[in-house]
Parts: structure tokens; sequence; C-alpha cells
């Protein structure tokens, strides 16, 4: 390399030294990146702070914000400064080194070393432990919320006799302040321990004494505030037994006092709480001593007491005393366990009545009629018919609908509401023909249409002819049907996850009754663009740096996120749990996503507590569906709130539900004006409210076990039930509840509920029943009612099993198969019915050309007695051995006359030709792949195949019994 300095000597001294100009480039780099790295941070807080601005909730920001900011100031400032001082006051109080030992010359040199920056060093230790101490802090903000604006239960714990609000609300807090006392006392501790051992004022190997006064009445100080702090632990866990869990045999998960909490464990706590104070008096009193031989000696009987008194003891009651007599023991908490428990998941109010679950095989006549108005039967189900909906009703392939459909209410053609199958037809931007930055995010912005099924009773869809297809009362892009006019566009939903730019110079696809057309959205939501700091701000928040320099961003652009209704609710109620079904409603004149949200606590003295994303989950549960949880671990939930996000504009209102909830006050009082009193709900949106389906998954979870109030029988677990598994799903999960309006008995109209079923733990014979009243406007609303089955009737699975073993089922298996297509059960319907249980489900055929569920047949069960027709009609007709009325028949016109009805072997053999007949043209049909001939070639054959059979009972040409003549016939006639 050639020599580029002047000189041997000068150049070289200078080697590796960067030019000014060099250093300015350097220092305006390193300049530029702090500045970088800050406008990143800026740019998450003024995006959020926009964000929130844009739906009108900018104090739940502002609250919680400052409320972070507080205690991240006072508890990094508290814990630098304890911290801080001590290094300082043991920095003070060492001795002088004028007797150098072989360990201080060896710790001189890191003296000597930290002597010019000691201030610098402090700074930076007191910094570190301040932010990550802080830092800490600030995650408590629910906490102290809580406790600062807490509102009173009214209501008292059995045993120490304090409102709840103290578990509730005053326990967190003092338990937090109680953890950050023992943390600042053992950082405190440390680093005067360590300051005092470099500074000489401990020593370890030197000979003489092992600490100066100065150290030792510091440390002794420090040791005396952790074991007062020790003291007050001690104290508070007296209260801390009532919400304590523990697993009991007997009960399972448990929270609160048992026999030797009450008697063991808290005679034990108080005994520990004055040995502490006494321990900590010996320790402080070291100041004037300078002697640590109390305080050692204190130490260790308060821990030999913490072993003997704190665990031993208790043992030997649980042992010698509780063991042997357990149930007498145990009778009492038990009982104060099961009444919390009751109280605080809102069961207690539950209406338990005996059903004897049989009903009288005498009465079919009856029963046949009464099971006309006993449900409004859903055959349509909405966690099978999503297929259906995307095939029919997609119209476009970048819509979609979502996977599992909801149930809502609407006003029919008659002026009587009728349950409905309903769901959006939403963006999907997987499917979009060209995908780029313009079209995912400014051309195709929203969905579009509600689109909506009969749910009770129709197989057929009158629209299309294609049977066993929804029947659709509101339909078609534009969608027209019996719904009102109202806002079609889709701009919020639980699909629509990315964000959209719209309303500036780039336009948007649309549709009108005539096609495709371009939009401008007119909304007032979302976060202006044509700010350039937000501009900027928004393209560093989201990595998308072409919404800088793009064209399509100009006057009047405007940035939509956080689109999903779920998503929206909870930011603008952290506070909230979120139930995990949004379902849409049209209501004036606008879609509406209706979200159900719950206030929680885990700190109820005495309930047991339950784990939302276990309880919840079922079969239908995906991450669409889950529960969004503050926290997991529970034991009081109310469904206090119900929220609206307009599909259109975004808006999320928030309504109080639950006028009565201590929980929901408390953060009323948090956040003021964030709840609208539940009187500004309009008569057309409480229509559509109902009860939360993941409130009541929890309540069935408690019933299980808390619907026993007798504490012997609870710790028996004698009459314990659990949640049967979904009987139509191959995954052990647990069977969905289901809404549908029915009679419960000794009801005289059918009621909008939420029905679950439950079989003995263990067993699969049915247990009990369970309906609650859904219908926000009824006056029973929320009203559990429970029937307890006190004969051996079959459970779901066993129903399902029987159905799966009705020949005409193996027969309709082997016809699907035939076609490449596969059967698909619907929802187990339970219906009581005159003392007994009516099992409704419908079957659905899937494949061939038509790749989506088609409703072929439904197969009923009372009684033990299961059947599988075309029909529902059929199916009730031939389960109670009831025939249809005969249609009335008209005479003749003159000069005709009536041919009289083929019987006898003429009518085998007629059948069996139509038989065959129907065969063939359904084998056509199939050839063709003409779904709509294959159906009625199909229906058709089954007719014939049942005169068959009919005829050939009636001839008496079988020498056995009728029925399995018949069978043989069906049988026979099939296999030709």
């Amino acid at each position: 390399m050639p020599d580029r300095g002047g000189g041997p000597a000068g150049p070289r001294m200078r080697v590796g030294r960067p030019s000014r100009r060099v250093r300015t480039l350097l220092m305006t780099l390193g300049v530029l990146a702090v500045l970088a790295m800050l406008f990143v941070m800026f740019a998450g807080f003024w995006t959020d702070w926009l964000w929130y601005r844009s739906v009108k909730y900018s104090s739940v920001f502002t609250t919680t914000l400052w409320t972070k900011i507080g205690l991240f100031a006072v508890f990094g400032l508290l814990m630098a400064g304890a911290v801080g001082l001590n290094i300082w006051l043991a920095h003070r109080l060492r001795p002088p080194l004028s007797a150098m030992s072989m360990e201080q010359q060896n710790l001189d040199r890191y003296r000597m070393g930290i002597a010019p920056y000691k201030k610098w060093v402090l700074l930076a230790i007191t910094a570190l432990v301040g932010l990550i101490s802080g830092a800490s802090a600030a995650g408590q903000w629910r906490t102290w919320l809580m406790w600062v604006n807490g509102v009173a239960f009214g209501q008292k714990d059995p045993q120490f006799k304090m409102d709840v609000s103290f578990y509730a609300f005053d326990l967190p807090w003092y338990r937090f302040l109680l953890a950050f006392g023992f943390a600042a006392t053992v950082l405190s501790l440390i680093a005067a321990a360590l300051t005092h051992y470099l500074y000489g004022g401990l020593r370890i190997t030197s000979p003489g004494a092992r600490a100066t006064a100065a150290a030792t009445g510091h440390l002794s100080v420090l040791l005396g505030v952790f074991v007062s702090l020790k003291a007050v632990a001690y104290w508070l866990d007296r209260y801390g037994l009532a919400v304590k869990s523990s697993d009991f045999k007997a009960a399972g998960n448990w929270t609160g006092l048992r026999y030797v909490d009450a008697n063991a464990y808290l005679p034990a706590k108080t005994i520990l709480f004055f040995i502490a104070a006494i321990c900590a008096l010996l320790f402080f009193a070291t100041l004037w001593r300078r002697t640590w031989q109390l305080p050692v000696i204190g130490f260790g009987l308060m821990v030999l007491s913490a072993i003997l008194i704190g665990g031993l003891y208790p043992a030997i009651v649980q042992k010698f005393q509780v063991q042997p007599n357990e149930q007498a023991k145990e009778a009492p908490y038990i009982k104060k366990n099961i009444d919390a428990t009751r109280q605080s998941y809102g069961i207690d109010t539950a209406d338990v009545q005996n059903y004897g679950g049989k009903g009288d095989p005498d009465k079919k006549a009856e029963q046949r009629k009464a099971a006309d108005t006993a449900a409004s039967y859903r055959l349509v189900d909405p966690n099978v018919v999503s297929p259906a909906f995307q095939q029919l009703q997609q119209e476009r392939k970048y819509y979609q609908f979502p996977a599992t459909l909801d149930v809502d209410r609407y006003t029919g053609p008659d002026g009587k509401p009728q349950d409905t199958v309903v769901g959006l037809r939403e963006l999907n931007i997987t499917g979009i023909p060209k995908r780029n930055w313009i079209n995912d995010h400014f051309t195709y912005t929203h969905g579009y249409g509600v689109i909506a099924a009969k749910g009770t009773n129709t197989v057929t869809d009158e629209n299309n002819g294609t049977v066993g297809a929804p029947d659709f009362t509101e339909s078609g892009l534009p969608t027209t049907g019996q719904l009102p006019t109202y806002e079609q566009r889709v701009y919020y939903g639980e699909k629509t996850e990315q964000y959209s730019i719209v309303g500036g110079p780039q336009k948007e696809l649309d549709y009108e009754k005539n096609g495709e057309r371009t939009t401008s959205y007119k909304g007032k939501s979302g976060v202006d663009l044509s700010n350039p700091l937000n501009r900027a701000a928004y393209a560093v928040a989201f990595s998308e740096p072409q919404m800088l320099y793009s064209g399509a961003i100009g006057d009047g652009s405007r940035i939509l996120y956080n689109r999903t209704p779920k998503e929206r609710v909870e930011a603008v109620a952290p506070w909230l749990t979120i139930d995990g079904d949004a379902y849409p409603a049209v209501v004036g004149g606008r879609i509406q996503w209706i979200v159900d949200a719950y206030t929680t606590t885990n700190g109820y003295p005495y309930a047991s507590r339950t784990t939302l994303g276990d309880t919840t989950a079922d079969s239908l549960t995906d991450s669409q569906r889950a529960v969004v949880a503050q926290q997991n671990q529970v034991n009081y939930i109310r469904n206090s709130v119900k929220a609206t996000v307009d599909a259109f504009d975004g808006t999320v209102k928030l309504y109080e539900w639950d006028t009565k909830d201590p929980v929901l006050k408390t953060w009323m009082k948090a956040f003021p004006g964030t709840v609208q009193p539940k009187a500004e709900i309009k008569p057309d949106l409480m229509s559509h409210l109902r009860y939360p389906q993941d409130m009541f998954k929890v309540q069935r979870e408690l019933l299980t076990r808390y619907h026993v109030t007798e504490p012997e029988q609870f710790y028996s677990g004698s009459d314990a039930w659990q949640v049967p598994d979904d009987p139509t799903n191959k995954d052990s999960n647990s069977v969905p509840p289901y809404y549908l309006s029915l009679k419960m008995p000794g009801e005289t109209e059918q009621k909008f509920s939420l029905t679950t079923t439950f079989t003995p733990n263990g067993r699969p014979n049915l247990g009990a029943f369970m309906a609650v009243d859904a219908d926000a406007t009824s006056s029973d609303f929320g009203k559990i009612r429970v029937l307890r089955v006190t004969s051996t009737v079959q459970g779901p699975q066993q129903v399902q099993s029987e159905l799966n073993g009705v020949p005409e089922v193996a027969e309709f298996v082997r016809n699907l198969r035939g076609t490449d297509s596969d059967i698909e059960y619907g929802n187990l319907l339970t219906v009581p019915l005159d003392g007994g249980f009516l099992y409704i489900e419908p079957v659905y055929a899937r494949g061939g050309s038509a790749n989506y569920p088609l409703l072929k047949k439904v197969a009923v069960s009372y009684g033990g007695k299961p059947v599988f027709k075309d029909s529902l009609p059929e199916a009730l007709n031939a389960v109670f051995g009831a025939e249809s009325s005969p249609p009335p028949t008209t005479p003749p016109p003159p000069g005709e006359t009536t041919k009289p009805p083929v019987t006898g072997d003429k009518a085998l053999q007629q059948a069996i030709a139509d038989a065959q007949k129907a065969y063939e043209d359904g084998e056509a049909a199939l050839a063709k792949q003409d779904w709509t001939a294959y159906g009625k070639a199909q229906k058709e054959l089954q007719e014939a195949l049942q005169r068959a059979a009919d005829a050939d009972t009636g001839s008496g040409s079988t020498s056995g019994n009728g029925g399995d003549s018949g069978d043989g016939a069906n049988g026979g006639a099939n296999s030709g």
C-alpha cells in the first residue's frame, strides 16, 4: 500500500483518526439515527392518539396514558430513590482505609477505577432500577384504577365480614404495594451490602470484626424493614385465605377457606404476624446495641415458627382432625363456597325442576299435535350451511362468509318473529383477481350486504328450486328481500383485518342494481391522511413507505384500521372481556355488529374460579370465535355491557346493561362518559339483543356441579353432571349451545332461548336440560331453567348412535357414496315435549358438482324411537305413529270416472316398476350431473319403495312380522 502520509512520524500519529468532515458526517448520521428512533416511538404514540380521537374515545387514551405515566414516574422514582439513597448512605458510612488488608488491597483497584465516575455510576444504577420498576408499575394501571374508584358490592364475606370490594379492588393493590416494598428493600439491601464491602464496611477474609458499627446499623435497619414487610404479608395472608385456590379432592377446583384454613392457617398467620413484628423490633434495636445476636436469634425463631406453626401444625390438623371425618368438618365451608359461587356467576336464581324425561306412550296423537307448536325447529344449521351461502350468494370471488353463521330474529311476512340464519358478505382480499398495493388497500375496500335465510322447517329454496338449499329471505348483489332498506356497504367486519385508504383520489369498487360502479367513501370514520405528519407517522407505523409519496393519497383520504368489531370494542374499553361471537343485525337502516362484553374479577371470596379460555371452548371455537379475556382466571362475571359497531362508519357505542354491577360502576367512575345508560337503547336494537353464548357456557360449566346446594351431596359428587361432547363432530369437544325458539314445560308460547344438555358424570344418558330466556325484550330475560331428568333417558351420543343405525340411514349413505357425496349431520336439537324429549337433527348431503351441503333428510327421535324421513312433518308423523291429514277430495268432472286404487299383488308390481323407473331416472340424471332431477328421482324412488313395502305387508305374502317383511321388500327392490 502506498504511504499517504507526509513523513515517517507525523502521519503515523494520525493514522485511524477521521478528518473533521468525516467526524461531522458521523455525528450527523448519529443525530439522524437518534431522531429516527424518536420518530418511530412518536409514530406509535401519535397514531394511537389519532385513532382514539377518530372514534371519539380520546378520554380512554388519555386516562390510560396519564395513569401509566403517573405510576411509572412515582414508583420509578421511589425505587430509584430507595436504592440510590442506600448506596449513597453506605458510601457515606465507609470506614477510613488506614490499615489496608490484603482483601482491601485487592478491592482498591476497583475503587480507583470507579472513583472518577462515582456520580455517573450511581445515576446509571438508580436510573436502571427506576426504569424497570416504573415499567412494571405502569402495567398495574387497572389495579390502581379499580382501587381508587372502587364501588362497594354491598355483600360481605362470611369469614371476616369484609365487603367483597375489599377482595376485588383493595387487596390486589395492597399486594402490589407489598411486592414493591419487598423488591425495593431487597435491592437496597444488596446495593448497600456491595457498597459496604467495596469500601471496607464489610469484610469476609480479613481478621477482626466482620462489619463496622455503621454497616451493622445500616444493614440491620434494612433487614428490619424487610421483616416488617413480612409481618404485613402475614396479616394480608389472613384475608388472602378467602380467595385462595386449592385442589379439594371432593370438589375439584376450590376457592375459599376450608376447615384447616379457618382452624390452623388463620391462627398461625396471626401468631406469625406478632412474631415477625417482634423480630423487626430486634433488628431496629441494633442501632443502639450494635450486635447481631438478638436479631439473628429472633429471625431464626421466626423461620422455625413458620415451619412449625405455618406448615407442620396445619398438616397435623388435616391428618388427624379433618380426614377421619372430612365430610362433617368441611360441610359448613362447602356451603359457603356453594352460595358464593352460585351468586358470583349469576346462577343462584336458576330454577331446577325434576322432569321425568319419558313421555306417555299412550298419548301419541296429543304429542303429535303438541310437536307442531313446541318449537320453531331450526333445520338450517348455521354451523353447516356457510358453504351453501358461499356458493350460492358469494357473487364475486373476493367476497366471503364466516365459517359459522349467526341466528337472529326478524319479522316474517306474517308479522311474527322468525328465527333467521344471517351472514355478512365480507371482503376477502385473497380472492382479488390482481393483487397489488392499490387493489388491496384502495380499490377493494368493503363487503356488501346481509344474506338471510329462514331457519325453521324448510328444505327447499323456492327462489332457485334447488332441493335442500337455504330458503333465502334476503339475497343478491345488491341484496333484496324482506329486510327494510339499509346501508349495505360493510367496511367493518369480522374478516376485515387489513387497512384501507378511502375517500381520496383513488376510487373504490362498488355495486348498484345495474352492476359494478365506482364510489368514494362518504363516512366520517378513519384518520385523515392529507396531513403530511399523519402520512409520515402511518408510513412508519404500518411499514408502508409508499404512503409518503403515493399519488393515490390526497385531499379527503382517510385510513381505516382496527376494523373487526371485537378489536374496536376491546380498544375503546380495555377493561372489558369480549364475547367470542359478534353478530350482525340490521338496525335503523344500518348494519350494526352487536358485541356482548363482560366485567370480571378473580377476587370474589369463596367463589370457585374458572378458566375462560377452557370453559368457553366448544366444537365450533376457533381464533375468530375465541373470547377476548383481560384475565383468564375469574370467579365473578356479568354481562354488564352491550356494544354496537356500525359496519359502515365503525362507530362504537357502549350501553350499560347490568345496572347493578359494582365492577361496571367502578370502571364507569374511572372512564366517565364512555358507557351510555341502558335507557339509550332503542327498541329496534333491543329486539336483536340476546343472551350471550360465552356467559351461558360459563354458567352451564358451573352448573354441572353447583346445581347441588346441599354440602353432603356436593361432597359425594353423586349428582355431578358434565357437558357432553358434540355428537355430530368427531373431535372430542363440548357440544355448542343452540339458539332456538321453544316452549318450556308450563309455558304457553315459544320464547327465543339458548339451550344445552347435560349428561351424568361419566355416563352417556341424559342428565338434564338447560334453557335460558335469550330474548332481551322478554320480562324473563336471563331466567335459567334446568330440567333434572329423573329417569334413564338417552343422551345426545346415544340418540346419534341409534339414528346412525336406522336402516334408511345406511341406504342413504350407500346412495351418497355412489354419487361421490358425503353425509353431514346438523345440530342435534333437543326439545322438551309432554314429559319427554324430542330430538331433531337435519341431515345434509355434500358432494358432486354442488360442493356445498344440501338439506336432504330429517332425523327425529322420541321415546327411544328414531326415524329418518324426507321432511320434518313426515318424520314427526312417523315417530308418533300418526298419519298426515289426507288432502280434501274433489268429485270428478261430469262424464269422467275415478279410477279405483290399485291394491294387492298388482299394487306391489306397480310399485316395483315405479321404483325401477325412478332408479333409472336417477342414474340418467347422475350421468348428466343434473342434481335437481336426481333429487326428484330419489324422492320418487323412496315413495315407490314405501308403497312396495306397504303393499307387500298388506297382501299377507309373508309369514313373519309385517315390519320386517316391509324392510325386506324395501331392501330387495332397492338392490334390484
